[in-house]
Order: C-alpha cells, then structure tokens, then sequence
C-alpha cells in the first residue's frame, strides 16, 4: 500500500491541479475524503476558530495542533497537509515540530516566514523574519524527517511587508533551500496572481484562497492554467459549518422546538453512516463471537 507521503509527493509532481480544502477536526477530515477530495490541509486558522474559539493570531500551541492531526490522520485515508505555521520557534524548535507532526499523521507541512506569534496571512499588521533565518528553518525542517517524502511547503507573507519583488527573492531562495512547494500568500491582484509563477518555475506552487480575503477568487482550471499546482480553500468548510450551526440554533431558539430544524440539519442516519457506527457494531459482533476461542 502506498504511503501517505507518497501520495501527497505523486499530487504534488502530477499533471493535474487539485483544491485541497482545510479541516479542523476529525469529522470535517472524514467530510472532505468522503467528498471525493484527494488531500485534507489541517488549517490553522480552523483548528484555532473552532477548538479554541479565538481569531487566527498564533495562540494554537504544538501539543495542540498534533492531536488534531492524530485525530484527522486515525480516521481519514489521504494525506494530510499540516498548517504548522512558524515551526512554533527557531529552527530547533521546527526540527520538534517536524518530529511530533510526522508522528501524528502529516504527509506534509507548511511553514511561513512571519514573526512569531504569526497572524493570519490575510490579516493587516504581519511581520516577517529575515530570509537568512527561514532558510535555516527550512534546512532544519528537512534534516528533521524520518520519511524522505515527507513535504516541506514554504510559505513567504513579506509581500505584504516589502512588496511583489522581495517576496519573489524570498520564494525563490526558499526552493533553492530544498522546500518541495512553494507559497506566496495574499496576492491583491489578478495580475499579481498570474505574475507569480513566472519568477518561480519548475516547482509546484500554491493559491491561497480565502472568501473575502485579500486575494481575488479564480476556479482551480484558471489557476492551473496560470502555473498553480494546489488551490488552498482552508476555512470554506469552517464557515460553512458556522453558517449551517448558527441557522439551526437561530431556529431552535425562536421556535422553541426542534419541529423546524430537521431542513438545517443532517439525519440521524447520515450522522451514523459519516461516524461509521456500522463499522463499529460489526467489531463488536466479530470480537463478541471470537471472545473466549484463544
């Protein structure tokens, strides 16, 4: 059977594009596999919003983030790209990072440049370290993998700091620096969006798309025609359950009673199907009957 890191490498290297949508717990990792997606990214910004209930501002710890993983990675058969945002420190510390999320279940990170604590890339106010210091990170990161396909994805957020050219510089040094994909996040133009792939050839790169953010929103055809191996949609998922929640419970309220809230919500059998309660009565049976023969 192959790897996980395996298949994230073949996605990577392939000939066709894919939308590689962002999960904050275990269910929401099953949701995107059952959908048909062909990898799950474990989103930062999600895991913060939904099990810490705070803004995406680098307050997620390590610990915090590899039992998230672990969760997504024991229930979900693809590989799962992990947001660990700055390494959680210097390179010594990536080199931990990289260990503990490699155990946990990642086929891949992605690391950025920001200072830590990092903010959201499509946040105002972010500051990034020097590219001497990422490149370190990422050479650390690399000597760190026990699985030789394992990913290292580079992230640079300074093209909202030092503008187009110096995130470009930066992308650039990083791909020499041995990354296996690249990522320039926030981009505020088509134009921009389009620009990027020329200065960063021959190695996959990633679009970030965030509804409402910075960058403008394209279909995964017209980014792949313009040289976009990955389109990232992190927290489509996330908001989408937001949405969904707060309609339920908006109906709920109101009416003071669940006879209008069976449209907002899933059936009782979809839930047991998703959480695979067939599959466990089937364990039961199995061990119940062999109990006792050895």
């Amino acid at each position: 059977m192959i790897s996980k890191t395996r298949q994230f490498q073949n996605l990577l290297n392939g000939s066709d594009s894919f939308i590689l949508p962002g999960a904050y717990d275990g269910m929401t990792a099953r949701l995107i596999e059952e959908a048909g997606f062909e990898a799950i990214y474990a989103t930062g910004a999600g895991i913060s919003n939904a099990q810490l209930g705070w803004a995406d501002v680098g307050l997620t710890t390590l610990t915090e983030i590899a039992q998230v993983v672990s969760w997504m990675a024991d229930v979900t058969t693809i590989p799962l790209v992990v947001d660990a945002d700055t390494g959680f420190g210097n390179a010594i510390n990536m080199q931990r990072t990289v260990r503990i999320l490699e155990r946990a279940g990642a086929a891949a990170i992605q690391i950025e440049d920001q200072v830590m604590p990092k903010k959201c890339g499509h946040f105002n106010g972010k500051e990034v370290i020097s590219s001497k210091e990422m490149i370190g990170k990422i050479q650390a990161a690399l000597d760190a993998r026990q699985d030789e396909d394992f990913a290292i994805i580079a992230r640079t957020d300074a093209l909202a700091v030092y503008g187009f050219d110096d995130a470009i510089e930066r992308a650039n040094a990083y791909k020499e620096a041995g990354a296996h994909a690249l990522f320039v996040e926030a981009p505020t133009d088509i134009e921009q969006i389009a620009a990027i792939p020329k200065y960063l050839p021959d190695i996959p790169l990633i679009l970030n798309l965030v509804e409402g953010g910075k960058t403008p929103l394209v279909s995964k055809e017209e980014a792949k025609a313009m040289g976009y191996q990955i389109v990232l949609c992190a927290n489509t998922v996330l908001r989408g359950a937001i949405k969904g929640a707060a309609e339920a419970l908006n109906v709920l309220h109101r009416d003071q009673s669940q006879a209008n809230v069976h449209e907002h919500i899933c059936s009782w059998e979809t839930r047991q199907q998703l959480f695979k309660l067939h599959n466990i009565k089937k364990l039961e049976e199995m061990y119940s009957e062999s109990s006792g023969k050895r």
